[in-house]
């Protein structure tokens, strides 16, 4: 698919407008950054939903200044992240604040999300659920998803840090795309997957336990830094690429 047809065809799907830039940003931003199973070829996955509905809106439940509760309401996940992080810059935490989000899915390339907090000088944790994929490096049914974990570092240098990893040792946007076949869908680490597969369990658990409504979750965590420590961090990496950063790529 080429860039020009994202939102042509996301109208097409009956989107608002609001929600096609939404959407159309998060998959080009994913293009750009090299993370192609998150990027255009999300579209044509929801081209194949049979029971897509594009009219429903995320509901804030709960708004206190330590905490926000949020149900997705049937939209997509990507649209509750949007209505979220809007929220939080909107309206931000004096200290720090945990958002609970309930029946959000798919939720794409969660450091987008957790980058415009830092790019607004937020530090940022986000972790998610999804179906089932993960076995244990044991072998047997698939127990966890893969659970990806974003944090996000703001700088004053103006470039934040990101770090996104899925426990999963290539995404399900991967097997999605044709880049991966589903059977390495496993945890990441070969030898030491146990250690991945622990962490997919941990953060399956930790997000089930905050949010009791049936379906996936999401868990962010956004709070105003006492610090800055990533332009020293640069410094003493000298030069090496650092999670997050954008690599010269362009889109085909």
């Amino acid at each position: 698919m080429r860039p020009e047809e994202a939102r042509p065809r996301l109208a097409r799907l009956g989107f608002r407008a609001d929600d096609v830039e939404t959407l159309a940003n998060h998959f080009l931003d994913a293009e750009a950054r090299g993370s192609l199973g998150h990027g255009l070829s999300r579209i044509e996955w929801l081209e194949s939903w049979e029971e897509l509905d594009p009219r429903p809106r995320p509901r804030l439940l709960e708004s206190k200044e330590a905490c926000e509760r949020w149900d997705g309401n049937g939209a997509l996940g990507y649209l509750t992240l949007e209505a979220v992080v809007r929220a939080q810059l909107e309206n931000p935490p004096e200290r720090a604040r945990l958002v609970v989000c309930a029946r959000t899915f798919p939720t794409g390339a969660l450091g987008y999300w957790v980058r415009r907090l830092a790019d607004a000088g937020f530090v940022a944790l986000l972790t998610a659920t999804s179906p089932r994929r993960l076995p244990s490096p044991d072998g047997g049914e698939p127990l966890v998803g893969t659970n990806p974990l974003a944090i996000a570092i703001p700088s004053g240098d103006g470039s934040p840090v990101v770090a996104d990893v899925s426990m999963g040792a290539v995404t399900h946007g991967d097997v999605l795309s044709g880049r991966a076949r589903p059977e390495q869908l496993v945890p990441f680490g070969g030898g030491q997957a146990h250690k991945s597969f622990a962490l997919a369990v941990g953060l399956q658990l930790f997000v089930d336990a905050l949010v009791p409504e049936e379906g996936y979750g999401a868990v962010l965590l956004v709070a105003r830094p006492g610090a800055d420590p990533v332009p020293a961090f640069r410094e003493l990496a000298a030069g090496t690429r650092l999670p997050g950063d954008r690599r010269q790529e362009s889109l085909k």
